[in-house]
């Protein structure tokens, strides 16, 4: 059995951090069921920490399990992307609403978009990812509204392992989807409440678009 090392932090935060990324990637893929006893001997924890890892996995909605049975990868349909999209879109629509109300963009989520361009200038595909993840996230977290940000986390890992699983963002130039993000941030400049949420709902609808694209043909051809 393989044995995986944990990044120096908290113990549970660590494995739950690592785990997530291998379902995020598609390295414990869809369907593949995980166990305490897997997670213990694999990362050579004691089983309440595993349990306390597995917990927090199935809240976020990256696990799934039903009463007695083993906790599962889920395997998302079409159903699943649409219904993730209309409920990240809903959350996120409030976020900037309440951002372009206050304006300028805050300088963490400016940042990001910086990031973003660079990525696109190096053709880095991962760097493109974490900077569009990081975008969205604290458009959200940058609201200060507790219970909005806890909503969306339990979105966010789902959203992320149908990019992960489909490599949607491969689909799409580097440089539209940085543009989709500029349009965003010009509209809260500008404290355009209206026009902020039409960006971000017309960017969520072309990312959703490209994962069921790329579920339907995976190879990407016509």
């Amino acid at each position: 059995m393989s044995s995986y090392s944990l990044a120096p932090s908290s113990l549970t935060d660590a494995l739950y951090s690592a785990i997530r990324t291998r379902i995020v990637n598609g390295d414990i893929q869809q369907g593949e069921k995980l166990t305490e006893t897997r997670i213990a001997t694999e990362y050579q924890v004691a089983r309440p920490t595993a349990k306390a890892c597995l917990e927090r996995l199935i809240a976020v909605g990256l696990l799934r399990r039903s009463a007695h049975k083993t906790a599962v990868v889920p395997v998302l349909d079409a159903v699943d992307v649409r219904d993730i999209f209309f409920a990240r879109a809903l959350v996120e629509a409030s976020a900037v609403t309440e951002l372009a109300a206050r304006g300028p963009t805050p300088a963490s989520v400016r940042k990001t978009q910086n990031s973003m361009e660079m990525a696109v200038t190096t053709g880095t595909f991962e760097d493109q990812v974490e900077a569009d993840i990081a975008f969205h996230s604290l458009v959200v977290r940058e609201t200060g509204y507790v219970r909005l940000i806890r909503m969306h986390d339990l979105i966010l890992g789902e959203v992320e392992m149908t990019m992960g699983l489909y490599s949607a963002h491969k689909s799409a130039p580097g440089k539209s989807v940085a543009a989709e993000h500029a349009a965003v941030i010009a509209a809260i400049d500008a404290g355009d409440t209206e026009m902020a949420v039409q960006r971000l709902r017309d960017h969520l609808d072309a990312a959703r678009d490209r994962i069921l694209d790329q579920m339907q043909d995976p190879t990407g051809v016509e």
